[in-house]
């Protein structure tokens, strides 16, 4: 949050031109910018894909009991919010490349949100809000992957196919110490970089050849401190510059940014929520235990913070620079909209009795 706030203000100060300009200064043929986008955010995308395996081995998504509700949940707020989305940029076929943007939930700021109402929250909303975003953000490495791959090179796409099996194959003969998978993984991540598909989905596909167990707790627990005070951090610094130029300001009423902000702020919580209503009364799931629906609507609004990866799928969706600006906009307030009703929403909720 602190990084997000002071990229806003840099942008919009006198060390706006040296901000800009140090984002793109190249090194070893791309800029910082790409590094981070392409580089770091790997490891954050590697960190996504060991916290998704941990849940579907032994975790809250173990069983397809377990899976149901949040599984409905998160493919309720992916469509309901592209739809929306889509619906207001119809009409622009260069708009409408980011039907995705408003699909995403950022994990760590939506379960940051719920810690502030403490233990008035039921620890069971808190898992539920978990596996949801963990399978939101199974879904949005998927969209990438398929909706945001562009110029294919099958000789770089089949060399990282190979370089794959490799991954695979030492966990199939369990290969257990983690240096030959993280430098199989580097070799992996620049022939996606080289493939046309996004360099960040090496790191999902190194988290699932890594091993079960010690080898993927322990990666997990050395990657996460660097993730949340380097990796994140710099992303939102990087990406969330937004200088609120009079043309920016006069653009806010667009078509991308209302439809990214309408997407997060009511697509959201319409397809979460109604996902999971209709699950329970469908029987295919149960309601988490000791939470009242006031409360699962407020996690639902609480979905609607899309940070990190509406911004992300904002820049790989755009290649104008006007719109990638014109998504941020959109992205940074339906986020904090989200975050301030559904804190609200939650506190209210949790005063009373389930």
């Amino acid at each position: 949050m602190g990084a997000a706030a002071l990229a806003l203000a840099v942008a919009n100060s006198p060390a706006a031109p040296a901000y800009f300009g140090a984002l793109h200064i190249e090194v070893l043929g791309l800029s910082l910018l790409d590094w981070i986008n392409d580089g770091l955010m790997a490891l954050f995308f590697l960190t996504v894909g060991l916290e998704i395996k941990r849940e579907l081995l032994g975790g809250e998504l173990s069983t397809w009991r377990r899976r149901a509700l949040p599984g409905l949940a998160a493919l309720g707020g992916m469509a309901i919010p592209a739809l929306i989305y889509a619906g207001l940029n119809a009409h622009d076929p260069a708009a409408l490349r980011g039907w995705a943007i408003p699909s995403a939930t950022d994990i760590a700021f939506a379960l940051a949100v719920i810690q502030l109402v403490g233990k008035r929250a039921p620890a069971s909303l808190k898992l539920f809000l978990a596996a949801l975003a963990i399978l939101d953000d199974l879904g949005a490495v998927l969209i990438i992957a398929v909706a945001y791959t562009t110029g294919l090179s099958l000789p770089a796409l089949g060399l990282a196919a190979l370089t794959a099996a490799v991954l695979f194959a030492f966990n199939r003969f369990k290969v257990m110490p983690l240096p030959p998978y993280l430098l199989v993984g580097a070799l992996l991540w620049v022939c996606m970089l080289k493939s046309g598909v996004h360099a960040t989905i090496a790191g999902v596909v190194l988290a699932f050849a890594i091993p079960s167990g010690a080898p993927l707790r322990r990666l997990e627990h050395r990657l996460h401190p660097w993730i949340s005070y380097l990796v994140l951090p710099l992303f939102g610094f990087a990406n969330a510059g937004l200088a609120l130029t009079a043309a920016a300001v006069q653009g806010a009423l667009g078509s991308v940014p209302v439809g990214a902000a309408l997407g997060l702020l009511i697509g959201k919580p319409v397809g979460v929520f109604g996902a999971a209503f209709a699950a329970v009364k469908l029987r295919l799931a149960a309601r988490p235990e000791g939470a009242n629906w006031a409360q699962v609507f407020a996690v639902a609004m609480l979905c609607g913070i899309g940070f990190t990866m509406s911004l992300f799928i904002g820049l790989l969706a755009f290649t104008d620079p006007a719109l990638q600006e014109e998504a941020k906009l959109g992205v940074l307030a339906g986020s904090l909209l989200s975050g301030l009703f559904g804190w609200c929403l939650l506190r209210l909720a949790s005063a009373r009795p389930s």
